[in-house]
């Protein structure tokens, strides 16, 4: 009996990591709530992964897997993109004002969520970025900017105008290939494969920041792997 209880308690330590993120994000400490988000990010792997592996689904286990990925990957980054656009108040007039778009992500996150929910098109791929692929690409993004890039040369409207873009990602009809393999043979995983060859580099070249270029390579590999399958269709 305890066994299907497992999955509804890692998915509760995803909600908690989502939710001590918050808290760091509106502290100014973007490093420790991009790493609360990315563990977050690993809760949600595992509750799928343990849910799979002791036969333990539940219909209370999808709903609150929804209800913390919506703060996980919902809020938080929100949060961060919040207090990151509202740090750069000295750039613009207009920036805490401007700073009120960060909420477009969890608002748009919960859409996409609710989206996925009730669309049977999603079992073995996605339709529309997936929420934690936009939590990461932010979270390390904001991070990354934050620690080694001089956060005064970025005017927060480029900020505003990518927050919209990527609201956009969540609830858009781009096709989004998914990283769970069936096998690990060649064939049927290809995709994956230069994914992960790509996401080495990266992580090689830029260290945790990379992790948003990471991000960027899934959305283009998967919109040019899209445009290859329509092109043979």
């Amino acid at each position: 009996m305890i066994r299907k209880h497992i999955p509804n308690a890692i998915t509760c330590l995803n909600l908690f990591s989502g939710c001590i993120a918050i808290v760091f994000a509106f502290q100014g400490a973007y490093m420790t709530a991009a790493c609360l988000i990315a563990i977050a990010a690993v809760f949600d792997f595992l509750d799928g992964f343990a849910a799979r592996l002791l036969k333990a689904y539940s219909p209370i286990g999808k709903e609150l897997d929804s209800l913390a990925d919506i703060v996980s990957f919902g809020v938080a980054p929100g949060a961060m993109i919040y207090s990151f656009i509202s740090d750069m108040s000295y750039a613009t007039d207009n920036s805490e004002s401007l700073a009120y778009f960060a909420f477009l992500i969890p608002v748009f996150s919960a859409l996409r969520l609710a989206k996925f929910n009730i669309d049977e098109r999603q079992t073995t791929s996605f339709i529309g970025l997936p929420t934690p692929a936009n939590a990461l690409f932010w979270a390390f993004g904001i991070a990354g900017s934050f620690e080694y890039v001089l956060d005064a040369t970025i005017d927060p409207l480029i900020i505003v105008a990518v927050t919209i873009f990527f609201s956009w990602l969540l609830v858009s009809n781009i096709p989004m290939f998914s990283l769970k393999f069936k096998h690990y043979k060649w064939q049927g995983n290809r995709k994956r494969y230069y994914f992960l060859a790509g996401c080495i580099i990266l992580l090689i070249l830029f260290g945790l920041p990379g992790v948003s270029a990471c991000i960027l390579w899934y959305i283009g590999l998967s919109t040019l792997s899209a445009i290859s399958e329509k092109k043979r269709a």
